[in-house]
């Protein structure tokens, strides 16, 4: 079997794939994965064209299914993109691919860490890894002009693998993003925020570009 392209333990390339991933893949990661396009596009200009790659997959996902409607409502408040999705259930190879797993869970960081494929190294929950990134001296990551965004973003991986036993969460819930699957608009609405509170700092970080104002 030829190993799926990608790094993983598949060997580098130039690219840089991240993997959300939560329960379903119609609410939490789907929403992810589309707010961390959006916020791609909006530094680089065209993420491809940076190396990175933006996907999700659910550990029980509802493969070929549509995100739920109020995730492409909360992405439309955002000025994101929803169109085109499709649900995917998690799969070894997705697994293999990723150079970085967010998940929505300790749970589903542990699912996903159990699939092997030394994927403990880069599997994070969102939350986790944004708390790991904001104690990261910027200074310290390879600079994006100079080496290139996938470089940088492998640099970043490393070491907020490094910090994880020495800054923990405040709380076991601090690293948790809950499910709105079946809860209305309101509570969608509010996880959405909370997801793209957590992914700014960790886009800055990825591109080493700011958010435009």
């Amino acid at each position: 079997m030829t190993a799926p392209e990608g790094r993983g333990i598949a060997g580098r390339t130039d690219t840089f794939r991240i993997l959300h991933v939560s329960t379903g893949n119609v609410c939490r990661s789907p929403i992810t994965e589309r707010l961390t396009r959006h916020a791609l596009v909006g530094r680089l200009g065209d993420p491809l064209s940076g190396g990175l790659i933006v996907e999700s997959a659910g550990t029980w996902g509802h493969e070929g299914a549509p995100m739920e409607a109020n995730a492409e409502v909360v992405l439309a408040d955002f000025g994101a993109d929803a169109s085109g999705f499709v649900g995917r259930e998690l799969l070894d190879e997705h697994v293999i691919r990723a150079d970085l797993v967010l998940t929505a869970t300790r749970d589903h960081r542990a699912q996903v860490i159990s699939m092997g494929h030394s994927a403990g190294l880069r599997t994070f929950t969102l939350k986790e890894f944004t708390r790991l990134v904001r104690a990261i001296d910027p200074a310290t990551l390879p600079d994006p002009l100079d080496e290139g965004v996938v470089e940088r973003a492998r640099a970043l991986v490393r070491a907020a693998a490094a910090l994880r036993g020495w800054l923990l969460a405040p709380t076991a819930e601090a690293d948790e993003v809950y499910d709105p699957y079946g809860a209305p608009i309101t509570f969608f609405r509010s996880i959405g925020d909370e997801i793209n509170q957590a992914l700014d700092p960790v886009v800055t970080a990825l591109t080493g570009v700011r958010a435009p104002h």
